[in-house]
């Protein structure tokens, strides 16, 4: 396995797919800065990191505080040549979540976060005609699911960046990667209260985006047999789509 690039920044790092992706990453050689609000959590990752991570703490939703932690880390560490968003939060409210104050701070983090991490980037990777952005989404965006609105609608707004992004970044030579997730086994989908189909390990999760970071291509999707299922859904008219989907999810919970 020979990725890409040799510095890649993975921000929400401190659990789960962006903990374990780092992981993986350092496994492989490549030198990490893992960034996440958490300093203790990011203090531990760098100790299972084998000396091929360092930490960088920052909230992703404050702008400029993102912006300022780039140009730090260009300063200490060298330039950024692959940004890995792995950041997320959601609501899971059985209530209804058609409310500013539900979406506000899933969005927040998950869409303006992701915003945030490309602005402190792209234009630095266009100047050198180079560098990754790889922004992971959700098949939960591929079209509406019950009670997940929040999380739901900001998984489908990071797929719609990336595939503008794309067309963007694509005559600088800067590469773009969306990945959509199954159900992967997280501190997130801990919460959830109903059975999840091919649920993976995170460390599962981690392998297959090192792979489909180093290989190319703009979508990276896990597991397939899941994914593809629910691509089949977000062909299907709304008549056949939500009756299905109501009694799927009254049988499983």
């Amino acid at each position: 396995m020979n990725p890409p690039f040799k510095h890649v920044w993975i921000i929400g790092a401190s659990s789960g797919i962006g903990r374990d992706t780092a992981l993986a990453f350092a496994k492989v050689g490549i030198k990490v800065v893992a960034s996440a609000r958490s300093q203790d959590a990011l203090d531990a990752l760098v100790k299972a990191g084998g000396g091929n991570i360092r930490a960088f703490a920052f909230d992703v939703s404050d702008r400029d505080a993102t912006l300022a932690a780039s140009d730090a880390i260009d300063l200490q560490y060298g330039p950024i040549d692959a940004l890995l968003f792995a950041a997320a939060t959601w609501n899971n409210s059985k209530d209804s979540q058609a409310s500013t104050s539900v979406i506000k701070p899933v969005f927040e983090t998950n869409v303006y976060g992701a915003l945030n991490a490309i602005e402190a980037v792209l234009a630095k990777m266009k100047r050198r005609q180079s560098g990754h952005i790889a922004i992971i989404s959700s098949v939960a965006g591929f079209r509406g699911l019950p009670n997940a609105m929040a999380y739901g609608a900001s998984k489908a707004a990071l797929t719609h960046i990336a595939e503008a992004l794309k067309f963007e970044c694509d005559p600088f030579g800067v590469v773009v990667q969306v990945i959509h997730p199954g159900f992967v086994k997280t501190p997130l989908t801990d919460k959830n209260d109903f059975k999840m189909p091919f649920l993976m390990s995170s460390e599962a999760a981690a392998d297959r985006i090192v792979n489909g970071m180093t290989k190319g291509g703009f979508e990276i999707t896990f597991p397939r047999r899941f994914t593809w299922m629910l691509k089949v859904l977000r062909a299907m008219p709304y008549a056949l789509y939500f009756p299905l989907i109501t009694a799927a999810t009254k049988q499983s919970s």
